[in-house]
């Protein structure tokens, strides 16, 4: 009652004051409650959250590896929270780096190469709304990089702008988004913090946003991808989505219009490059949300149950349970490759040459599709060499196969091939043969080459038997160059048998040759 009178006296309304989170009260679990395997915490976690405790700071492991271990799994990752600012925290450890601008966190790197691990640790943040960033800004005591977070917090529809502003544990909690990844586990004391019920959910296997989902919505419309991502990632665990969570989802479907495209971008990836990638397809369907987030992401939903789309989803949810790394290039060129596929057969039935009309092609579908959200940058140039490499599989004779495995995309490339042959786009026993070539030695790869010629030779003696022209441009491209015989060896498999050829006399001095074969065949 006094609350209500003092709200009305600085002219607080009641229905402003209930959509504000809750800070949540402090609770210590302790091990024999919630019963996490200390033995699943991995070492550098441990020495992190010790190394900053012995300099006197508060430190644990927080949100999802402490999920993972409250339900028995062992974390892929582990993040670490503490009162120390960033630059503290770089002070303690040989190999620290500060990364990010809105939100400025520390890696600590263990180990180098592939083999390195990164431990990532984050300081506690305030809860601000604009009212407590200019409460917090006259305190006398504050430092300018925390002004420089303050300034303008929060915009005019509620969505934070800035947040790196220092605060108390109990603030940080709030800000985080599921009660179940707002849990604080200290491996030294075995001791869990949870301030809004998180274990009570993480046993019921309940996904609940902390506070009024929609505000919550508004304040970081990404939440609204990452209640997908979570609801696909723990499904198999028998978590759901609370109704009051996955209600709002729809109506604030809108706000990611204002989320710049590079980070819808990065959260898409994550969507489908985190182990869960058909179940987030299924999971946005179930939602209603199966368009509108992202305009590449519909791509992947819409084509989500053709059969090389279909494959390649599955594939890298498997390499990812597998620990295996994996490239959104590689993912992206197989769902954007029925629009290069079929751009490639339409230029070269207007009588276009194969590999200008594939370069075309391709640059059409990174302008309709990708746009320059990737910057055309590196993941742009792998898809653009797995795409190319396509047609210089069907050549297996001279020395274009040998320089093809030595490639540095070629197992992607032929993967990708592998995953075309297994749709049945291409032969399979192209596939079969690239695979035993592979991982031949070189001489039986010169046998291997030596026998492909040998056929050749056999089939342009033998008699032809005239058949009727393809009726769609990809069925020749599909068929191996190799095996068409009005094919000129330097030529893609992608030429149709309508479209206008210029046979070229090709000299066969040594350098000539080698410069030749070693392109691949490509003009």
């Amino acid at each position: 009652m006094i609350k209500k009178f003092i709200d009305k006296l600085l002219g607080k309304s009641p229905s402003a004051a209930s959509k504000k989170p809750q800070f949540g009260k402090r609770v210590e679990v302790p091990a024999t409650v919630h019963g996490i395997d200390p033995h699943l915490v991995d070492e550098r976690a441990i020495n992190v959250v010790r190394t900053l405790q012995q300099a006197g700071f508060e430190a644990y492991v927080v949100g999802g590896a402490v999920r993972d271990l409250l339900v028995g799994l062992r974390p892929k990752d582990f993040d670490v929270a503490t009162n120390a600012t960033p630059e503290q925290v770089k002070g303690l450890f040989r190999r620290a780096f500060i990364i990010g601008r809105r939100f400025r966190i520390v890696h600590v790197v263990y180990g180098r190469g592939r083999e390195h691990e990164v431990i990532e640790v984050s300081t506690f943040r305030a809860y601000l709304d604009n009212a407590a960033a200019e409460q917090v800004a006259g305190n006398e005591r504050t430092s300018k990089s925390e002004l420089a977070g303050m300034k303008h917090a929060v915009d005019s529809t509620g969505r934070v702008l800035r947040d790196n502003v220092w605060g108390p544990q109990e603030e940080d909690a709030v800000r985080r988004d599921f009660t179940i990844n707002a849990m604080y586990y200290d491996p030294e004391t075995q001791i869990v913090v949870d301030y809004h019920n998180g274990l009570k959910d993480a046993k019921s296997r309940t996904l609940r946003m902390i506070g009024d989902a929609a505000t919550r919505y508004r304040e970081d419309p990404v939440r609204i991808i990452r209640a997908v991502r979570f609801a696909a990632k723990l499904s198999p665990l028998g978590f759901k989505l609370e109704a009051k969570t996955s209600g709002p989802l729809i109506k604030s479907q809108s706000l990611l219009n204002d989320v710049p495209q590079s980070r819808l971008f990065d959260e898409m990836l994550k969507l489908l490059q985190t182990g869960h990638a058909l179940a987030s397809v299924e999971q946005l369907k179930a939602l209603g949300m199966a368009r509108g987030i992202y305009p590449l992401l519909d791509v992947v939903v819409e084509r989500a149950e053709q059969p090389f789309v279909a494959a390649a989803l599955k594939d890298t949810d498997r390499r990812v349970g597998e620990g295996k790394p994996v490239a959104p290039s590689f993912l992206l060129a197989c769902v954007l490759w029925a629009d290069v596929r079929d751009g490639w057969a339409q230029r070269i039935r207007t009588g276009q040459h194969s590999h200008p009309a594939l370069q075309d092609a391709i640059e059409d579908v990174f302008n309709a599709r990708i746009g320059d959200v990737s910057g055309r940058g590196k993941l742009a140039g792998d898809m653009r060499e797995i795409w190319l490499m396509q047609p210089r599989f069907e050549k297996r004779v001279g020395s274009t196969p040998f320089g093809m495995v030595e490639q540095p995309r070629f197992r992607a490339a032929f993967d990708f091939m592998r995953l075309r042959a297994d749709a049945g786009e291409i032969d399979e026993l192209l596939a079969d043969w690239w695979q035993e070539f592979s991982m031949a030695d070189d001489d039986l790869r010169q046998d291997m080459v030596d026998q492909v010629r040998t056929e050749q030779q056999q089939r342009k003696q033998a008699p032809k038997v005239h058949r009727a022209p393809a009726k769609d441009a990809t069925a020749t491209i599909a068929k191996p160059a190799a095996e068409r015989d009005d094919a000129p060896e330097a030529e893609f498999a992608a030429d149709t048998s309508d479209a206008p050829r210029k046979r070229r006399r090709r000299r066969r001095s040594g350098a000539a040759k080698g410069a030749g074969e070693g392109s691949g065949g490509a003009e």
